[in-house]
């Protein structure tokens, strides 16, 4: 069994952002991209742990993106990955990102396809549902333990105040989040080595776009605190019904 990885590049955490074209596009000039962390840390990772358990037989990862996405699907390689593809899209649409996965996984036969949960940019949530339903698979969401027991898996998720155990037969897809398992960090030997793996690059299959980006905003900058003196309780409570507006 092969399992399918989507991974997409995220901005680091520490890149400040900024706009361009009138607040229309993202300005990436010095962001530093790293792979998804929920996808890296929790995807990734357990599928690597499938396989070094003997119960998958390749880690596959696909991206959607251009050339600019190629050096972190790299690095996935370089953590222990066997091949990996890139749609040769750029697209922000969720459902134009899961048709170019769902149809490129059609023609592979792919038992088990993993996704982190979201995105850390765009944090829509919204990939592995999508390509679930257009494979017509079944699909678990935010889940925190997996073990595969022959064609089925046993799947651990978080509930409102609780966790509950799914039981659910192959092929389906998972989100996966923290607690799945732990970051790794790639060795020289799996950096020296990703340089010589495959990265396929395939063309986007036909489909429209559904959602485009019409501008970005900045939240408002935070203001300074004002401080009350604890025999001022009049003064608290207007400024809690006329400024913050919470009571």
């Amino acid at each position: 069994m092969n399992i399918l990885v989507c991974i997409t590049k995220a901005p680091d955490t520490t890149t400040k952002i900024a706009f361009s074209d009138n607040n229309t596009k993202l300005n990436d000039a010095g962001i530093q991209w790293i792979i998804n962390p929920y996808d890296e840390w929790y995807a990734l990772v357990r599928a690597l742990e499938l396989k070094e358990a003997g119960i998958a037989t390749g880690v596959h990862m696909i991206t959607v993106g251009k050339a600019d996405a190629e050096p972190v699907i790299r690095k996935a390689l370089a953590l222990g990955g066997d091949e990996a593809i890139r749609i040769d899209a750029d697209s922000n649409d969720s459902f134009y990102i899961a048709t170019q996965i769902a149809e490129y996984a059609k023609t592979q036969n792919y038992q088990l396809i993993l996704t982190g949960k979201e995105s850390i940019d765009y944090g829509n949530a919204s990939i592995g549902a999508m390509v679930a339903e257009l494979l017509d698979m079944p699909f678990i969401t935010h889940a925190t333990k997996l073990d595969v027991n022959g064609n089925s898996v046993s799947v651990n998720r978080e509930i409102e105040g609780g966790e509950e155990t799914n039981s659910c037969p192959l092929p389906l897809v998972i989100s996966c989040q923290k607690g799945m398992a732990e970051a790794r960090i790639p060795n020289m030997r799996g950096i020296m080595a990703a340089r010589t793996k495959p990265l396929k690059v395939v063309p986007p299959a036909t489909c429209d776009e559904l959602t485009t980006i019409t501008n970005y905003d900045v939240p408002a900058q935070k203001t300074g605190v004002k401080m009350i003196d604890i025999e001022n309780m009049d003064e608290l409570v207007r400024l809690l019904h006329e400024e913050a507006k919470v009571i």
